[in-house]
């Protein structure tokens, strides 16, 4: 029986993903490194130093830093990032994800936030969303980053439900990989090729309607 849902932030209850790319790009652009276009895809659902690593690679400079000026660098684009973050508002959620949370309130679900952003509680502050969640993982908390399932299955003990009694929502193909192996349902938002492991795709999050996933959820084996 469903009990809860657990969303992503980046793309998925917002587009504050936007913020992060252009942040790490000006990042890149100062060290000298030219991303391509597939990078903004593969920095998607990364935790923040695994994002810079993904970046330093790409200019063949990972072994350049010392973890203390990675460290460095990582913060710098987290001032730049939270600059940008101050200009989001109400208008800034997704299409379809305020009506999606009114249903699920309506219904009694707990709600939790799984996103590798520690702005995560800054960002719901800004939308008017933080307290519309029973709890938001503290990435701080984490050991391992998507597509490991560390990080819904920290949401889903948070809310005390069980694995088979939850719908996760991401947009990442590295997130879905996360929720199916924590054995959780999937709700992928995006490319149906890149999200094929999810038990469920919609092309945008306008296309979320709850009763239909419920009843897709109710007619599945999750697991």
């Amino acid at each position: 029986m469903l009990k809860g849902l657990i969303f992503d932030l980046d793309g998925v209850i917002t587009d504050s993903a936007r913020y992060h790319l252009a942040a790490w790009r000006a990042l890149a652009e100062e060290l000298g490194i030219n991303l391509p276009d597939k990078a903004s895809d593969e920095l998607r659902g990364l935790a923040r130093m695994d994002s810079l690593e993904l970046i330093l690679r790409y200019g063949h400079q990972e072994n350049k830093y010392s973890f203390t000026q990675k460290e460095a660098l990582a913060a710098k684009k987290n001032v730049a990032y939270q600059q940008a973050i101050k200009q989001m508002t109400q208008a800034d959620i997704l299409p379809g994800i305020s009506k999606l949370l009114e249903q699920a309130h309506a219904q009694g679900l707990k709600m939790a936030i799984a996103s590798a952003s520690m702005n995560a509680p800054t960002i719901l502050k800004q939308l008017g969303l933080l307290n519309q969640f029973d709890a938001v993982v503290d990435p701080k908390t984490l050991t391992h980053g998507k597509p490991n399932p560390e990080i819904y299955q920290k949401a889903q003990a948070l809310l005390g439900l069980k694995a088979d009694e939850v719908i996760s929502f991401e947009d990442a193909a590295s997130g879905v990989a996360a929720i199916k192996a924590a054995n959780q349902f999937a709700v992928g938002i995006g490319n149906h090729q890149v999200l094929k492991q999810a038990d469920l795709v919609v092309v945008d999050t306008s296309e979320l309607d709850l009763a239909k996933i419920i009843a897709i959820f109710n007619s599945k084996k999750v697991g």
